[in-house]
């Protein structure tokens, strides 16, 4: 497991785990009042957490949808920061998404009210935890011939200015697909553990047909950037970086997966050289580093 520095001025990232889970979630918080957010909802069995297009924090957790109790941790921490002021324009608002990470482990934890708050707790700026960490910490990836062919997942991030902006791509990698490197081999999923080898998805495609459908998936993304983006483009920039993920993940966006994308602007910078397409161009580099680094350990 390591530990990606980067610079991002409002946005402070934290994770919280139970280690008796062993389970997690991982919180963004955009403490300079809030993010614009659009989602990119593909996955054929997604959890979320509230539909809003304005949040001060993205919660991810483990738990399936008993996780979803993390985010309202997060709303819980916030109401107190703000003095429980209960007027319309203090209102904490919070978003988020949740993996199946039962599968792998065998008890009933999961990330609770009281893990959120541990976890915006935590959250500071310029630090992301990667590998098996916070909502990462029990997924696994690689399952399409069955589960006894799975690998650990976990989470990556990768940070990049583009021009006078930044962006950030970070992921949660849980998927039923494995993972691919920028020469297609597969480096995690998919093992045969008789031979130590691991297979591509078209090799082993007859066995599939003949095997039952993998429950338990879902890739969470996260790609943040300050370029200041109206509502249109941001949603583009979020398709664009979603779709552009099926090259590191194998299959992707499966019935059993709940791949869900948060593409969010801190709308602190105007570079008029920074257009959507060329954010989509960067951050769907940035998203394949992130997924190798989710299962870089």
């Amino acid at each position: 497991m390591s530990e990606l520095e980067f610079d991002f001025p409002g946005l402070e990232v934290g994770v919280a785990e139970y280690e008796e889970g062993p389970t997690g979630c991982t919180v963004f918080h955009f403490p300079n009042g809030g993010a614009m957010v659009e989602r990119d909802v593909r996955g054929g069995s997604p959890g979320l957490f509230g539909d809003l297009d304005w949040v001060d924090a993205i919660c991810l957790a483990g738990g399936s949808l008993y996780g979803l109790e993390a985010a309202a941790g997060v709303a819980a921490e916030l109401f107190d920061r703000r003095g429980r002021d209960t007027s319309w324009q203090s209102i904490a608002d919070v978003t988020g998404a949740i993996i199946f990470d039962f599968g792998p482990r065998q008890t009933s934890v999961y990330p609770d009210k009281e893990l959120g708050r541990a976890a915006l707790r935590a959250a500071v700026e310029g630090r992301f935890p990667r590998g098996r960490r916070g909502a990462g910490r029990s997924a696994t990836v690689g399952k399409t011939f069955g589960l006894e062919r799975g690998e650990p997942g976990g989470q990556g991030g990768a940070v990049r200015r583009v021009g006078g902006a930044r962006v950030g791509v970070f992921t949660v990698v849980n998927a039923v697909g494995a993972i691919v490197d920028r020469d297609g081999n597969v480096v995690r999923g998919h093992l045969d553990t008789a031979t130590g080898t691991r297979h591509r998805l078209v090799e082993g495609i007859e066995a599939r047909m003949a095997g039952t459908p993998v429950h338990g998936n879902t890739t969470l993304t996260v790609v943040v950037t300050d370029q200041k983006l109206d509502r249109w483009p941001l949603r583009q920039l979020g398709r664009q970086v979603h779709a552009s993920m099926a090259r590191a993940i194998h299959p992707f966006h499966a019935l059993t997966d709940g791949d869900v994308l948060f593409a969010a602007t801190t709308n602190a910078v105007t570079d008029a050289s920074v257009d959507s397409l060329t954010l989509g161009v960067v951050a769907s580099e940035l998203a394949w580093d992130a997924v190798l680094a989710a299962v870089a350990d």
